[in-house]
C-alpha cells in the first residue's frame, strides 16, 4: 500500500505471485498455454488443441483451458463503512487494490473483466471486456474517490442480475457487515442463475476483536452516530455477536454454493490471489466431474 499508483501496486503484486507460483504446488494451474499433455481415450475432445493436430499429426488437450476465457465482473463495495482502517490505510484501499490485483491478473489471462463499484446505489459499471485498454479504464473507475453515506449490497446485486445475462464469475468484495436476512435473497438469486459467485470479506484487524487501548468515542461511519464505549468492558459480547454474524455469512454462502474468503486488511494480497485461484481450480474439477460447460 505504500505505493501511491494503483496500477504499479497491482502489478508488482501479480507480478511477484506469479513469480512464486511457477515455484509452487500450484504450478500447472497458472493457466499457461503451453502446458499440454497427450491425449488419452476418454479425455474430452472439446480440449484437444488442433491446430497442433494439423501441425504434428498428433493429439495434445490443452490443459485447465476451461479456466480461461473467463467472463468475471468485480463487485466492490464503496460504501462509508469501507473507510475505517487502522493498520494504516482503510479498508476501501485493500478492497480497491484487491480487486485492481484480481483485475490485472484476469486480463493478463486474456480474460474478460468487468467493474460494478457501490455504496447505497451502483456509482460504476463497466461490462466485462477483453480489449486493450479496457483495464486502464477499470484501474481509473477503481481511483474515483466513494462518495457514499451507506451500504445497500440488494441494489447492487439486483443490477447486475439484470445486466449480466451470460454466466460467469462474480466477485463481491465488502465487508458484509449488513443485515443477511436482506442480502441472502440476492446472493441465492445470483447463484440461482448460472453465476459463479465468490465472497471477498474485508475487515480490519481491530473490528474483528474490538482491540482498542481504552475507552473510546466510537462513530458510525455511515449513519454519523457516535458512542462512547469501554472496549474491555463490551469486548466479550461485542467478539460473541461479530463471530455469530460471521458464522451466519459462512453458512449463507455455503447454502447457496457461494464461496467465501475472509481477508484482514494485513493480510498480504498474495493469500487472496492463491485462494482464487485455490476455488477456481476445484470449480473447474466440479465442472469436469458433472460435464458442464466452462
Amino acid at each position: 500500500m505504500r505505493i501511491r499508483n494503483l496500477e504499479l501496486r497491482a502489478r508488482i503484486v501479480v507480478e511477484g505471485f506469479l513469480s512464486g507460483l511457477h515455484r509452487s504446488p500450484y504450478h500447472g494451474f497458472s493457466v499457461e498455454f503451453t502446458e499440454y499433455r497427450a491425449y488419452t481415450p476418454g479425455d474430452d475432445p472439446r480440449y484437444i488443441d488442433w491446430k497442433v493436430l494439423a501441425r504434428s499429426d498428433r493429439a495434445y488437450v490443452k490443459k485447465f483451458e476451461d479456466e480461461t476465457n473467463l467472463r468475471c465482473h468485480l463487485l466492490v463495495d464503496r460504501s462509508r463503512s469501507m473507510e475505517f482502517g487502522t493498520v494504516g490505510y482503510a479498508k476501501a484501499e485493500y478492497a480497491i487494490t484487491l480487486a485492481a490485483t484480481l483485475a490485472h491478473f484476469l486480463a493478463h489471462q486474456g480474460d474478460a473483466v468487468g467493474l460494478v463499484s457501490f455504496d447505497e446505489a451502483v456509482r460504476e459499471y463497466l461490462p466485462a471486456r477483453a480489449r486493450g485498454g479496457h483495464l486502464r479504464q477499470i484501474l481509473h473507475a477503481l481511483e474515483k474517490p466513494s462518495g457514499g453515506n451507506s451500504t445497500d449490497l440488494i441494489a447492487p446485486l439486483e443490477h447486475v442480475a439484470r445486466l449480466v445475462r451470460k454466466r460467469g464469475l462474480l466477485v463481491l468484495i465488502s465487508d458484509f457487515l449488513a443485515p443477511l436476512e436482506k442480502l441472502e435473497p440476492s446472493l441465492a438469486m445470483l447463484a440461482a442463475s448460472g453465476h459463479e459467485v465468490a465472497n471477498f470479506q474485508v475487515l480490519d484487524p481491530a473490528e474483528t476483536t474490538l482491540d482498542f487501548p481504552s475507552s473510546t468515542m466510537f462513530e458510525d461511519l455511515e449513519s454519523a452516530r457516535v458512542m462512547h464505549a469501554d472496549p474491555a468492558t463490551a469486548r466479550a459480547g461485542y467478539v460473541e455477536r461479530f463471530n455469530a454474524h460471521a458464522a451466519a455469512l459462512a453458512e449463507l454462502c455455503a447454502r447457496h454454493g457461494i464461496s467465501r474468503t475472509r481477508l484482514l486488511t494485513s493480510d498480504p494480497l498474495d493469500i487472496a490471489l492463491l485462494e482464487f485461484l485455490r476455488r477456481r481450480k476445484k470449480a473447474g474439477a466440479g465442472r469436469r466431474a458433472s460435464g458442464g460447460a466452462p
